[in-house]
């Protein structure tokens, strides 16, 4: 495969073996397509357990918002070129388990956390958790984390320096009398005191339209945050210099955001690491109804006009549709005030107007995960086509 090229959707299914080799055309990079049994796969989360496994949650089954759609994990051991065949995580017939993260607590503790909603009804989500007290192994029964209804996870548990543990969360806002469209979403931090045996949730300013908050500790108190835009302009902003306790108002960096997710890193030299879509609405013209069109209209329900702008009160309406490509990859050296030139690590059309995965429809590249390994290399994780998910390690000879 040489850069940018892809693989044909025929081509996916023979190579989800999980193998990790090296990428023909650029040096210092090694590719692999995890295994899965599910036709569809989506919202990647990498993160390392305290024996150097590396990994890797995310949604799988037909189609985003069905109710055969679960959690399932796969692990890339220290030393192995194979990622493992994945775990079922989670199992609820009547719900779509989606957006998982792991978190190992100060403790020890493994959490699996993710969200359960009906259908495409967001506003109704609630978190949940599975705890693992033997290092990831074995995990127990799913709880409830928070039942506030609309609540919504994706980006990673931060502990503060006061032993805090804050969990960046967006609340999905459903309008009276309309299915949810992610119009009025906004941004909050659930705060844990108590290692997270109680949560309480703090508010950001001003946030509407800002979504997958994703915190990067600074030292000194100090912490910045990211955030995907429902209106398909730029990547959001954020500070806080009190650990996490207040926060500013997002505010619009120099970075496009096509209303998809992204993920920043700190890495060990200092800079910041941030995977993300380098498009937004200004960059095509494509738009559809909503994230959920394929099962409102399988239920008969009416379609929300793909306007960006309510004729009614107007105000801006989240933006769906715009294609999720190229996958990114860029660093700021400043805290996050300015960021380079990006490295394209995955092109094509992008194109998102539709989450069939079953006739090959899809061709997105979206939902990265990146973090840092210990000897530097980047590891990264991202939805494929949403057919598979895509491993990509970037050895520090990559030139990053």
């Amino acid at each position: 495969m040489t850069a940018g090229s892809g693989l044909k959707h025929e081509e996916i299914p023979p190579l989800m073996n999980g193998l990790v080799g090296p990428h023909g055309a650029r040096q210092h990079r090694f590719d692999a397509f995890l295994p899965s049994p599910c036709v569809q796969n989506h919202a990647a989360n990498l993160a390392y357990l305290a024996d150097g496994t590396l990994t890797c949650v995310w949604f799988g089954g037909t189609m985003e918002g069905m109710g055969d759609i679960s959690i399932y994990m796969s692990r890339l051991k220290p030393g192995s070129n194979a990622w493992s065949q994945p775990e079922k995580m989670s199992d609820d017939p009547q719900k779509s388990e989606q957006n998982p993260l792991i978190f190992t607590a100060p403790d020890g503790d493994i959490w699996l956390i993710f969200t359960s909603q009906t259908s495409g009804n967001q506003d109704g989500a609630v978190v949940k958790r599975r705890v693992s007290t033997d290092g990831g192994r074995t995990f127990g029964p799913v709880e409830i984390l928070c039942d506030h209804p609309g609540t919504f996870v994706r980006q990673p548990i931060i502990v503060t320096a006061r032993g805090d543990w804050l969990l960046p969360v967006f609340r999905c806002i459903g309008e009276p009398g309309q299915r949810w469209t992610g119009d009025a979403d906004t941004a909050a931090v659930l705060i844990s005191r108590d290692a997270g045996a109680s949560w309480d949730m703090i508010d950001l300013p001003d946030s509407v339209g800002a979504v997958h908050m994703n915190i990067v500790p600074r030292g000194d108190g100090r912490m910045v945050a990211f955030f995907r835009n429902r209106f398909a302009a730029q990547i959001l902003c954020s500070h806080s210099d009190d650990d996490g306790i207040t926060w500013s108002a997002p505010a619009e960096t120099g970075l496009p955001n096509n209303n998809s997710s992204i993920q920043a890193a700190a890495l060990k030299d200092g800079r910041i690491a941030l995977i993300y879509n380098h498009s937004n609405a200004l960059t095509s013209s494509d738009r559809r109804h909503s994230l959920y069109d394929e099962i409102e209209a399988e239920e008969g329900a009416q379609a929300v006009p793909a306007e960006t702008v309510s004729a009614a009160d107007g105000r801006p309406r989240a933006i769906w549709g715009v294609p999720r490509a190229p996958m990114s990859l860029v660093f700021s050296g400043d805290g996050g005030e300015t960021f380079g030139i990006p490295d394209y690590l995955e092109t094509g059309d992008g194109y998102c107007l539709t989450n069939n995965s079953k006739d090959a429809l899809n061709r997105e590249y979206s939902y990265p995960s990146i973090v840092e390994g210990p000897d530097g290399a980047l590891h990264i994780a991202y939805t494929y086509y949403r057919r598979a998910i895509k491993y990509v390690r970037l050895e520090p000879g990559y030139g990053f």
